[in-house]
């Protein structure tokens, strides 16, 4: 039989207090591997419209995305293409991809890809899709170095 030795007043409140931040995840956040990082998780993504539709990026430019080809399982492109307000098209935008599935959160996950830029000024992103089920593509749209917009695409597969 083992027998311990009762844990004085000090040891009890340290690892008391340990054991408290574990469970609220703070000593664990951003730690764990497929965890988003911290900033990464700050991040507010727009939860963007129907694709086809006009989303504005400020009031002078918008965007219209969509895939290539009706999404199923295998390779599939977004693409991506950003406008002047009299309809010329804007190419000074860096645009990063990330896809996921909400549900499986990290384990499927792309991490931030830059859209490859065409010559006739369209945005591509090659993305895998590996499984049927809900996915996330989250978009983010940076001029000069600075994010200015982030938004989220959901479909289901």
């Amino acid at each position: 039989m083992l027998r311990f030795k009762p844990a004085s007043e000090t040891a009890q409140r340290i690892l008391a207090g340990a054991l408290a931040l574990i469970l609220a995840g703070g000593f664990w956040e951003g730690r764990l591997e497929g965890s988003p990082p911290p900033e990464a998780a700050r991040k507010v993504y727009t939860t963007l419209p129907k694709p086809g539709q006009k989303v504005a990026l400020d009031p002078d430019t918008y965007f219209i995305y969509g895939f290539t080809k009706q999404p199923k399982l295998g390779m599939a492109v977004m693409r991506v293409e950003v406008f002047r307000k009299g309809g010329e098209r804007d190419t000074s935008y860096t645009i990063k991809g990330d896809l996921d599935m909400p549900s499986m959160r990290g384990a499927h996950s792309s991490g931030d890809r830059p859209f490859a830029c065409s010559k006739q000024g369209v945005y591509l992103l090659p993305v895998s899709l590996v499984m049927p089920g809900d996915w996330e593509l989250r978009f983010t749209f940076e001029k000069k170095g600075f994010a200015g917009f982030h938004g989220a695409y959901l479909f289901d597969l």
